[in-house]
């Protein structure tokens, strides 16, 4: 009889925008991406909203927005402290 094969955790889409109508660039960077400033650039809709989705296996990230080379946080999110003495967005997925 052979050992069951594990099963991978199910990846969940999980939705991130920020509101920012004069802003020319939304970068989306965070533990889920080893806060690679440019893996994920975040699409405008025409009412200044920016948008992106990942897909990411249950467990609590951190993240941030990098807006037009500045750092900034989602002001829909829970935030912890970082090393750096700033804070960081928390996404808790199930």
């Amino acid at each position: 009889m052979t050992d069951p094969i594990p099963s991978q955790p199910t990846k969940k889409r999980v939705y991130f925008s920020l509101e920012a109508p004069n802003t020319k660039e939304v970068i989306l960077c965070g533990s889920f991406n080893n806060w690679d400033t440019n893996a994920r650039r975040l699409r405008r809709d025409k009412e200044g909203q920016w948008r992106t989705f990942r897909m990411l296996a249950p467990d609590t990230y951190e993240y941030r927005f990098l807006v037009d080379g500045e750092w900034r946080n989602d002001p829909k999110a829970d935030v912890i402290e970082n090393a750096y003495g700033t804070y960081n967005c928390v996404v808790v997925v199930k």
